[in-house]
């Protein structure tokens, strides 16, 4: 019986490299387990990629499993590359792929279609001229929009570049932040309520996990990827009538964006109006030891080996 042959991309060089590197080492481990695979693990570097991805085709690598995270790995980039080369792979394809990095497309791919989102303002600056005008920050003077507010890189993940401020004094300093990676940058209104992430599955939602962070006000990068950085409650601490709601609520976004297929979406829930607020859509989703994916799985009894295989037969569907 011939071995499919599987690809594990991890690394790259996006902000989020260190994350990918555990993620690729993670779906590595637990791939091999199983007798009909043979598996390499891949460290892409920027300047050798598309000679890497050629190579992968010589050697006739039946799918790649995607675990870059970022931009190229979750973006569209690699997505695209791939499918020019005639390379099967796992996860979304290139539109989803690139509406979910993108906040700032997905958010309006949400209003559109009336979905909960936070209400937000963009401000897009020059690549090369990266100037702050206070006159852009007219809006936090309007009525429904005032603090606390969350300033984000409109592409970017793991909430790296994220902040929250309180004031006006705080505002400026976040933008310059957020601009380190991103001369697009979404500013919205801070929604005070239960982080719930949604991991889906082939077009099925796993159990929600609710996240209590321990470092800071929000599950920032250091909560996400620190051992005893945050609490994941599995259920979350919300009726039935809640749960089906965000279950709803986030297929549905997921559906629309194109990534029922894999993906965690990201959403904050109102307590008191009883509204799932969609944050953002992880395309890609972490699958290291403290990531949320996983997590959800071993709930429902479903294992790491058995989660990545099930990856690997899910994504072949999309070429049949």
């Amino acid at each position: 019986m011939r071995k499919i042959k599987i690809a594990v991309l991890c690394g790259g060089f996006s902000s989020e490299r260190e994350i990918s590197l555990k993620t690729g080492k993670a779906v590595f481990n637990n791939l091999s387990k199983w007798q009909d695979f043979k598996v390499s693990l891949i460290d892409i570097k920027k300047e050798h990629c598309v000679n890497q991805l050629l190579k992968l085709k010589k050697k006739k690598v039946d799918i790649i499993f995607i675990a870059l995270h970022g931009k190229f790995g979750e973006d569209g980039k690699l997505q695209m590359l791939l499918e020019n080369i005639g390379l099967k792979y796992t996860g979304c394809g290139v539109e989803a792929s690139m509406i979910g990095m993108n906040k700032y497309l997905t958010k309006l791919l949400l209003k559109d279609n009336g979905i909960p989102t936070p209400d937000f303002k963009v401000l897009n600056f020059s690549k090369i001229k990266k100037d702050i005008d206070e006159k852009n920050f007219y809006f936090v003077k309007e009525k429904n929009f005032g603090f606390p507010l969350v300033v984000k890189p409109a592409r970017e993940g793991s909430t790296i570049g994220t902040s929250i401020v309180n004031n006006y004094k705080n505002l400026i300093p976040a933008v310059k932040n957020a601009l380190k990676y991103d001369n697009v940058i979404i500013i919205e209104k801070f929604i005070n309520g239960k982080e719930i992430t949604v991991p889906i599955l082939d077009g099925e939602v796993l159990p929600l996990i609710e996240i209590i962070p321990k470092l800071n006000r929000f599950y920032d990068y250091k909560s996400k990827y620190q051992p005893g950085g945050s609490q994941h409650l599995i259920p979350p601490r919300i009726d039935k009538i809640s749960y089906e709601k965000i279950k709803n609520i986030a297929l549905k976004t997921a559906k629309l964006i194109g990534c029922e297929i894999l993906c965690r979406v990201d959403t904050i829930f109102d307590e008191r109006k009883k509204i799932p607020y969609v944050l953002e859509v992880n395309t890609v989703p972490g699958m290291t030891e403290t990531s949320l994916l996983p997590e959800a799985a071993k709930y429902q009894g479903i294992s790491f080996a058995e989660l990545v295989r099930k990856i690997v037969f899910v994504s072949f569907k999309k070429y049949e």
